[in-house]
């Protein structure tokens, strides 16, 4: 069984890094080499500006590359629940700022022809108890009513008939969404961005950066350089000075396998319809199938940071929860075990603007997908001068009590959440 991300260990070379020394001078640096920052590159390149990306790893090595594939409209958390604690009209406007973000994925992959096995299925949310085919009823009726037409309440039979597990009591249908191979996406991204004229060098940390006339001195483990305007496309990510960041944003470990290829008819009989699916418990599961046919099945199998031993232990909790659900797959050999960090913000929306005049864009709260894509174009935007391009930029980001980085709390965190699984 492969530790590594399944879509990393089938996703094409990057052909496009730089090899030689960093540049004296540029226009922006972009701190991060996963979607949001390649497709800022990207977006940067186009309008002109002289763009480096430094990745303290290789592109899209982390959550980029590491996550669920699903890229679909609909906000994080629930919508009605949204819809109560924000309004009508903000939760309108972040619905639609999903449904933004997968059209743009789809334009991108489009207007720069990359391969990256892309396809139109939907999302299905599953009510995993009766209750909560109940709230996805609410939900569904005020999402028609507000926001998209286009979606359906599916009964328990329905819902059998595209999910063959007797688990589930109804659905939530959403259409507007989309499947693609997240790996060769990333590849296909930073070789466009590469392509239109920004410099990606890859394995240089960023340590800091200090102000200075014109723009700031950005300081690497390779030297220095001048940087006109600095974004931070950085995630959870543990390295570097990002300290009033890691007091804004919680890393959750996120937990994904893979099984062996499978027969066409067990498919058939599984999953027919091949849409991206996640279950509606507040610790769920979210699977899909792969281009090359494996199931993908992942979740938030233990509240834990990633690592070999984690991302192990986790591994055998989501094998026990798949062979649960769908029970024709005993016997089906695990291929790929791996984990990741997911940048969590205590409301699970994202963040973006400005703090001490570094732009910055992150905290997609495990819906990043389709959200870092299109933040990364956004933000191109932004730092042009056009601020209301950006849909989060009202928001405030207050630290969070108790929270210097090192999220001590996620084990509470955690069985406060399988109380109310149990309980709700």
């Amino acid at each position: 069984m492969g530790s590594e991300s399944y879509w990393l260990d089938t996703a094409p070379a990057f052909t496009g890094a730089q090899l030689g020394e960093l540049p004296r001078q540029v226009d922006v640096a972009v701190v991060g080499g996963g979607f949001t920052g390649l497709a800022a590159a990207r977006a940067l390149a186009l309008k002109g500006a002289s763009v480096v990306v430094l990745d303290a790893g290789r592109v899209i090595g982390e959550a980029s590359g590491r996550n669920g594939g699903q890229c679909n409209t609909g906000v994080a958390q629930d919508y009605a629940g949204l819809h109560a604690s924000l309004g009508a009209a903000k939760a309108r406007a972040y619905y639609q700022a999903y449904e933004s973000a997968v059209h743009t994925v789809v334009s991108l992959v489009e207007q720069e022809a990359i391969t990256c096995d892309l396809v139109r299925n939907g999302k299905l949310k599953l009510a995993a108890k009766p209750m909560h085919y109940e709230g996805l009823a609410r939900t569904c009726a005020l999402i028609r009513q507000e926001v998209d037409a286009d979606v359906e309440l599916l009964s328990a039979e329905q819902t059998r008939a595209e999910v063959n597990s007797a688990q589930f009591h109804g659905g939530l249908l959403q259409r507007n969404g989309v499947q693609m191979h997240v790996g060769r996406f990333g590849i296909g991204l930073a070789e466009a961005a590469a392509r239109r004229g920004a410099m990606i060098h890859e394995h240089i940390a960023v340590k800091d950066w200090k102000p200075q006339a014109g723009g700031y001195q950005v300081n690497t483990a390779k030297g220095s350089f001048h940087a006109g305007q600095v974004l931070l496309a950085t995630g959870a990510c543990q390295h570097g000075d990002l300290g009033w960041y890691r007091r804004r944003i919680v890393p959750v470990g996120s937990f994904v396998i893979a099984t062996e290829v499978l027969p066409q008819v067990l498919i058939d009989q599984l999953l027919p319809q091949h849409r991206a699916y996640v279950t509606s418990r507040m610790i769920g599961n979210y699977f899909r199938l792969t281009p090359d046919n494996r199931l993908l099945f992942g979740g938030r199998a233990r509240f834990a940071m990633s690592d070999s031993v984690s991302d192990a232990k986790s591994g055998k909790v989501l094998q026990a929860a798949m062979l649960n659900m769908f029970p024709q797959l005993a016997g089906v050999k695990i291929d790929y075990c791996w984990g990741g960090l997911v940048d969590m913000t205590s409301d699970r929306l994202p963040r973006a603007g400005q703090h001490g005049g570094v732009f910055h864009s992150m905290g997609y709260s495990g819906h990043g997908v389709q959200m870092s894509v299109h933040m990364g174009q956004v933000m191109a935007e932004v730092m042009a001068g056009n601020t209301a391009a950006n849909p989060w930029g009202e928001l405030d980001w207050p630290a969070i009590p108790g929270h210097f980085g090192k999220p001590w709390f996620l084990p509470f965190v955690g069985a406060y959440y399988r109380f109310q699984d149990y309980v709700h």
